[in-house]
């Protein structure tokens, strides 16, 4: 019931179901670039990948001072299928408007 209900309240926010679909799409991606291409401050971003990796939807891998953020492998059948759905939803993803100076 735990993983149910953290998963259902992980996409209970449309900022996220973006942010995650950003990420299924795009690959591993710098949190910068996140914060760029949706033009939010650090803080708030930080916050719904917290609750998106805290879900089991995603890994981080840091690197130096950057992180990098990319859909979990494998994921169970449960986050799979939630992740089709939303790739069937028309939302409109911003553009990768990086002023990042990491390295991938």
């Amino acid at each position: 019931m735990d993983v149910f209900l953290k998963t259902v309240g992980a996409l209970n926010d449309e900022t996220r179901v973006q942010i995650l679909a950003f990420i299924a799409h795009k690959g591993e991606v710098c949190v910068c670039d996140i914060e760029s291409s949706f033009n939010m401050i650090q803080s708030r971003i930080s916050r719904h990948l917290k609750i998106l990796k805290d879900a089991g939807f995603l890994k981080v891998d840091r690197r130096g001072k950057w992180a990098y953020y990319a859909i979990r492998s494998p994921l169970d059948r449960f986050r799979l299928a939630c992740l089709e759905e939303i790739s069937y939803l028309e939302l409109n993803l911003p553009q990768n408007s990086s002023t990042c100076k990491g390295v991938s």
